[in-house]
């Protein structure tokens, strides 16, 4: 194999900058964009199999809010003739643990017949005068 000496990469052998001037040098990477420059275009194939989820809305959780699993009277007198939750006995009382089936508050204020006392973090003013008037007690196991 022969050297060929009138290629351009010979002539310019020893001189660093090749001819490109002495600040890009002609090997930086440059502009060529940034995250989402070229994700329709030459970037598509890493898009379509890692970029999951890159186009779009995705909204916005505000930390402050707390959803509470929240049941209503009626819905808790339905799943107690269900058979769903079970009242225990103790000392003659009638006990319901909401917290045991996975609920936070309860609501409401018709629906219930019969007097309970019920354990449970949180509940309203209003399901805590029904319960109160029906005879039953509501025991909150969080204090605000």
């Amino acid at each position: 194999m022969t050297v060929r000496k009138e290629k351009k990469s010979r002539k310019y052998r020893g001189y660093r900058t090749h001819g490109w001037g002495t600040k890009g040098q002609h090997r930086d990477k440059g502009a060529q964009g940034s995250r989402q420059i070229g994700m329709h275009k030459e970037k598509w194939s890493w898009l379509v199999k890692y970029g999951e989820g890159w186009y779009g809305k995705h909204g916005f959780v505000n930390p402050t809010t707390r959803v509470y699993n929240a049941i209503t009277m009626r819905k808790l007198q339905e799943l107690i003739e269900r058979g769903e939750i079970k009242i225990k006995d103790e000392n003659g009382k009638k006990i319901v643990d909401l917290t045991e089936y996975g609920y936070d508050k309860l609501i409401g204020s018709t629906g219930l017949k019969i007097p309970l006392v019920i354990k449970v973090d949180k509940a309203s003013k209003k399901a805590i005068e029904k319960v109160k008037e029906l005879g039953g007690q509501i025991i909150l196991t969080t204090s605000e």
